[in-house]
Formats: C-alpha cells, sequence, structure tokens
C-alpha cells in the first residue's frame, strides 16, 4: 500500500435511513487480496486490500441487498478478482469490467455469464494513460452485440470537448460522481449545466448522482454537494443511481464514514417514490432486466 494512501473506515456508523427493500449500491470496488489477485504493474496507485468478503459484509451492514461492483485502475485490465467476487455473490452482484481492444468475444461472453454487463472508459489523466477515443469505439462496438453499456469517468473541465465522441457510442452510458462538477461554482455555473443540458439532449444518458466525500470543499455532511444531487434526481428520476464508492480509493482529504454516506441519499432523493427509483427499480433495470 502507498505511504499516503487511506485504508477504508474500519468502524462506519450505522444508517439513520433505511434503504428500500432491494436497495441496489451501485458503485463499489473490491481490491486483491493482492496474494491471490496482483495489482497491475501499470497501476498509478497501490490501495490496501478490500476483499469480497469485506464489501458483502458492508452491503448487508448498511441495509442493501445487491452491489454493482466497478473494476478499478488499480488492477487495470485483469479481471479476475472482479469475476471472482461475482461468482461469489451469485445474483446479488453485477459487474463493469476495464478491458483493451483485443478483447474478444468469447472472453466477453464468459465475463457475461459470470454478470458483467458493462465497461468503463477512463478519461481521469492522473488515473490513467490517455487511450485514442477509436479503441474505445471499437470496444463499444463489441460490447453493443451483448447488451453492455458504457460506464465513462471524467472530470467537469474535460467533458466540453468529450461529448462528440459521447454522442457516437451505440450503447446507454452512465457518467460517473455527476460529472465530477466543481461545487464551489453552484448549481447554475455554465460547466454543470453542460452536463444537465447534456442529460436532457441524450437520453441514453444516466449518471450516478455519488462520491459527495469526493466533491465537497465544506467536508462532511457534504451540504455543499446536495443541490447537484438533487438537481440531477429532480430532473431525470429514472436514469439516476447511487452507490457508495466503497472502499473509496485515493481520497486524500478524509476517509469517509459509510453510514453517513448513505443518510446523504434522502437529502438529494427527498421522497420515497424517488428513492425507491434511484436505489431499486434504476439499478435493476439497468442490471438485471
Amino acid at each position: 500500500m502507498d505511504p499516503d494512501y487511506l485504508p477504508f473506515h474500519p468502524n462506519p456508523s450505522k444508517p439513520a435511513f433505511t434503504p428500500p427493500p432491494g436497495a441496489v449500491d451501485a458503485h463499489c470496488h473490491v481490491f486483491g487480496p493482492a496474494d491471490t489477485f496482483p495489482y497491475a504493474p501499470e497501476r498509478k496507485y497501490t490501495p490496501c486490500d478490500a476483499p469480497k468478503e469485506k464489501l458483502f459484509e458492508l452491503r448487508d451492514y448498511l441495509g442493501f441487498e445487491r452491489n454493482v461492483i466497478v473494476q478499478a485502475t488499480c488492477h487495470g485490465k485483469d479481471n479476475r478478482a472482479l469475476v471472482d467476487a461475482l461468482k461469489a455473490a451469485g445474483d446479488k452482484a453485477r459487474g463493469i469490467a476495464s478491458v483493451g481492444p483485443d478483447i474478444g468475444m468469447d472472453e466477453l461472453k464468459a465475463m457475461d455469464e459470470a454478470g458483467v454487463r458493462g465497461v468503463r472508459f477512463n478519461f481521469v489523466k492522473r488515473l490513467v494513460d490517455s487511450t485514442p477515443k477509436e479503441v474505445f469505439l471499437g470496444i463499444a462496438d463489441k460490447i453493443a452485440q451483448l447488451g453492455w453499456h458504457i460506464v465513462v469517468y471524467f472530470e467537469a473541465q474535460d467533458l466540453e470537448e468529450l461529448v462528440p465522441f459521447l454522442k457516437q457510442l451505440p450503447t446507454t452510458i452512465v457518467v460517473d460522481h455527476m460529472g465530477r462538477p466543481d461545487v464551489t461554482k453552484g448549481v447554475h455555473h455554465p460547466d454543470f449545466q453542460r452536463f444537465v443540458d447534456l442529460m436532457a439532449d441524450v437520453d441514453t444518458i444516466w449518471t450516478k448522482v455519488t462520491c459527495p466525500e469526493r466533491l465537497t470543499v465544506a467536508g462532511p455532511p457534504y451540504d455543499d454537494v446536495v443541490p447537484f444531487g438533487r438537481k440531477l434526481v429532480e430532473t431525470f428520476p429514472d436514469r439516476v443511481i447511487w452507490g457508495t464508492d466503497w472502499p473509496h480509493p485515493n481520497m486524500k482529504s478524509h476517509m469517509p464514514d459509510d453510514g453517513k454516506l448513505v443518510d446523504f441519499i434522502p437529502r438529494i432523493a427527498v421522497t420515497e417514490e424517488a428513492q425507491k427509483k434511484l436505489l431499486v427499480d434504476n439499478p435493476m433495470r439497468l442490471y438485471w432486466s
């Protein structure tokens, strides 16, 4: 583990908010254990191990029934830890893989049988080396044959140049962490408005209203992030999902209490109907239907 890497919270609080029956934590990760599933040589960080057993324990403790496990950059394109976790979880988990342009349909079909339902394209320059857009488009054509979707991770300042590419993708797109807005600028700033307009313009784009701990400037309880999450939940109630982002890789400011992250949900999805769509109906439609 890197000397400045913050391990996940050892003793999260019990949330005051009770998720509705069937709730899905639709963005989380598994790391290692490294002696079984080594980290990628090209990784930009080395985390602490965060194995599937710990994830499933947290799922139950927080009151969720299912997980969507997203391949993290520290494992590169070696999806073995992800697939192992999916097989162990049975129908209680689905996955998002990371693949290269040489991936074959047989390998994709094997991952599909294990529960993978999409791939992640990462455009965050501090986490990954740049990949030509043509490579991503080639992968997109392959996974579209399986009915998979694409998760994209970028930072707000990069959205404008990505819009033409995103409109070329032949599948549903799920944007990580609300497109990482600069919350100091407010919800009416053109940067965030550009993302809202894109979702309004392209009805195949969804977003995860996740990671207040990454977007906040004020710190817990993340009051400065609430307006952004609420705006997206209220404007696009059928195209939002939520997740913990456990074990919170590369957090520098603080390690969030996962129970407090769950208590953030009713602040952005204020009605029972909105909560059920966010936590049950939408992720079930996207990953289990």
